[in-house]
């Protein structure tokens, strides 16, 4: 057995390799960024050949850094950004297009007129999910629908359609294994994640053939293994998959249902955990697989917030008023409120629970005295008010009172911002030691897969907490704060 665990985590602005060792302690990481392309406004793609070239990039880096040989490597878990399309040719395994990201709305078109047909609800009954832009099956169509040749290529079963998990074991494989797994199939507009199998009637809508698509397999087993040529001489096993939020799910040890966590990354992203029950939405959020371990699925509820460090790093690049992410809170605590200013971040639509895709960024309250501080404030505690018209959302559908929120990602560094969070929901936050949650979640299903942990219990116990935000505002003012946000919002999307 080997001594670590290799954990690849492929997100939207870069991607990581992790090791991890038996306590689900970090030993060494390596990360590397990639180009992002804007075609047009609302549209965002990668290279996904790039992606692959910086995969191969932070393996080699890790391992150099951490002094490991590849055979001390049980086993590797990929985690990845979901709903991110790769269309590849079978016969050369080269890319026909561009990735299409799960941000890029450049598919309001095709989701338009499916809901103009009324197939948003047949769509929601089988998947779980709503016609937007965000979800992989569009973004398919669109290809097919775009790329000179691509349609005949595809009836005549010579492309085949990935998201990213599925694009990354294909290649570590040689070219041998199409696979993805329930987290990622939920998240296609294709997979009927009640019947668990791609559903042949929203094939036809959206005109995919079933040739293109992977197998889909439970997040926790031995898929394949890495070709030799790949992986320094070794063939080691690629054990989990699960995309980004479900391994963060699985890494915050949410096993139990009504269990949460909140990641705060280039979005937000929360998800509860329901056990083997799927609770359909009637707030605007999504029901999900949330993975299928130990010959069991699970399901979970999630809300999507599409901007939310995205926001920091425009007020860093954009707007050039802050110099890095952590000086945003050193500028936020110099004073004591916004002042009544509201940021509403809608930079490419608003999702959960409105999903707005026209709604668009918008500031209000400013006056002569409005400073710097203020509107640094106002765009943090943006991201706390979107968290809590999720979490209203997960009340009203679940039923279930949050005890506490686990949270992960970036921007949970900033202490303001957590306590603001934990000010304006009224329950407390845990922030964990490991806050590398997504990877770590990635990890442990590989490592379950190949014996490395023992089981579900074991991988619970290793959860520590770092530091609990407690709740220190009055009822009174958390109610009229968000009465503010829930103006600005509404406002916003009157403006289009």
């Amino acid at each position: 057995m080997g001594q670590y665990i290799l954990s690849l985590d492929q997100g939207t602005t870069s991607s990581r390799a992790i090791l991890f060792n038996h306590d689900g302690e970090i030993v060494e990481t390596a990360q590397r960024e990639f180009e992002q392309f804007f075609p047009k406004p609302g549209w965002v793609e990668h290279d996904a050949n790039e992606i692959w070239t910086s995969i191969l990039a932070v393996i080699s880096e890790v391992l150099r850094k951490a002094d490991v040989e590849p055979d001390q490597i049980a086993g590797i878990g990929i985690t990845n950004q979901r709903e991110t399309t790769v269309v590849w040719d079978k016969n050369t395994g080269k890319p026909i297009y561009k990735a299409v990201v799960w941000q890029s709305r450049q598919t309001e078109g095709i989701c338009k007129d499916l809901r103009e047909k009324g197939l948003n609800d047949l769509f929601r009954e089988k998947t779980g999910l709503l016609l937007d832009p965000y979800f992989a099956g569009t973004k398919v169509k669109w290809i097919l629908d775009n790329v000179e040749g691509a349609r005949e290529k595809a009836d005549n079963g010579d492309l085949l359609f990935g998201t990213i998990d599925s694009w990354l074991v294909y290649k570590l494989s040689g070219g041998k294994t199409h696979v993805t797994d329930y987290s990622n199939a939920s998240r296609t507009l294709m997979y009927n994640i009640y019947d668990l199998k791609w559903d042949d009637e929203l094939l036809d809508i959206l005109g995919v053939p079933k040739s293109m698509l992977p197998e889909v397999r439970p997040s926790s087993e031995v898929y394949a293994k890495t070709v030799d040529y790949h992986f320094f001489g070794k063939e080691v096993p690629i054990a989990g998959i699960a995309g980004d939020q479900q391994a963060a799910l699985f890494g915050q040890a949410c096993f139990e249902s009504g269990m949460a966590k909140n990641t705060y990354g280039t979005g937000c992203f929360m998800l509860m955990n329901t056990g083997e029950k799927a609770v359909r939405s009637e707030n605007g959020l999504l029901t999900t697989l949330a993975w299928g371990v130990d010959g069991k699925v699970e399901y979970a509820l999630e809300g999507s917030i599409f901007v939310a460090g995205s926001a920091i790093q425009w007020l860093r690049d954009g707007l050039r008023i802050i110099e890095n992410a952590p000086e945003s809170e050193a500028f936020a605590t110099k004073v004591d409120s916004t002042d009544g200013v509201y940021l509403v971040p809608a930079f490419v639509g608003l999702g959960t629970p409105y999903w707005d895709s026209d709604a668009r960024g918008a500031v209000f309250g400013l006056t002569r005295g409005t400073s710097k501080e203020h509107f640094i404030r106002a765009t943090l505690e943006s991201l706390a008010y979107q968290t809590k018209d999720v979490l209203d959302a997960m009340i009203a559908d679940s039923g279930i009172d949050l005890k506490t929120l686990r949270v992960d990602g970036g921007a949970v560094k900033n202490n303001f911002l957590m306590q603001f969070q934990s000010d304006i929901l009224g329950v407390p936050v845990d922030r964990p030691v490991v806050n590398e949650t997504t990877a770590l979640g990635a990890a442990y299903l590989a490592g379950l897969a190949v014996g490395y942990w023992k089981d579900k219990e074991e991988i619970g116990k290793q959860w520590q907490n770092d530091r609990t935000f407690t709740n220190e505002m009055e009822e009174a003012k958390r109610k009229e704060l968000y009465a503010g946000w829930q103006k600005a919002v509404e406002a916003t999307r009157v403006f289009k």
